[in-house]
């Protein structure tokens, strides 16, 4: 039988649940929700949907299927959390944009991908492997970092035309620090671009489920999951 996978996306403002890419429903987060409250949303939310395994992107630093860190835009109280033990069902749990790069993957090359959200999310992934990355807290000029150039707070503080320039610049820098052959831009803003740069492509925040939906992939041969997350 076909195993039914939940993939929870959890981000800075939203709760995203997803059972294919058109049954979606979501609840908002924010810098108060602490684990015991997002479980109570979560469960009140999926009701009536039955699954059997749930994959859950969270906006934080995981190791080995743990958080080591909590996030800058939720609440605290979330190292160490144990999810399966919460949902009564088995999951794997990756940082919320290696999820979505796992999702936007082609299948080929080395991909970067960078996520221009609340934050910058940033992960690569080549061959079978996914390895999650944590640029948003690179530095960048007068003490700032780089996600709040990039990120949200970016458009606002520079203006879209200058925004779209720093945008630009920072991709093609990072793309090659990473020898990346191509470069995913994920997140509501990446659609101000009319154009972008070659071997720099459009996400699509669907993908998320397509990663989620990955992350339980097999190796036919060896029977053992197929992509290997560091």
């Amino acid at each position: 039988m076909k195993r039914r996978v939940l993939v929870v996306d959890i981000g800075g403002s939203h709760v995203k649940l997803l059972m294919s890419r058109r049954n979606q429903r979501e609840f908002a987060s924010g810098p108060r929700m602490r684990p015991e409250q997002l479980i109570t949303k979560l469960q009140e939310t999926a009701r009536g949907w039955k699954f059997d395994v749930a994959s859950i992107g969270f906006p934080a630093p995981v190791r080995n299927g743990r958080i080591v860190g909590n996030p800058k835009h939720l609440g605290k109280g979330w190292v160490g959390f144990n999810f399966a033990k919460a949902l009564g069902v088995p999951i794997r749990l990756i940082n919320d944009a290696t999820m979505q790069a796992l999702g936007s993957y082609h299948g080929r090359g080395r991909m970067l991908f960078l996520g221009l959200g609340t934050g910058l999310g940033s992960a690569l992934v080549w061959e079978s492997t996914l390895m999650s990355l944590e640029l948003g807290d690179l530095p960048y000029p007068d003490g700032h970092i780089i996600e709040n150039y990039l990120g949200v707070p970016g458009l606002a503080l520079l203006g879209e035309k200058k925004w779209k320039r720093e945008v630009i610049y920072a991709v093609a820098q990072l793309k090659r620090s990473f020898i990346a052959d191509y470069v995913v831009l994920g997140g509501g803003n990446v659609r101000r671009f009319n154009k972008l740069p070659k071997d720099v492509e459009p996400g699509q925040n669907q993908n998320a489920f397509l990663g989620g939906i990955r992350l339980w992939e097999t190796d036919l041969r060896t029977r053992r999951t197929k992509w290997r997350v560091m």
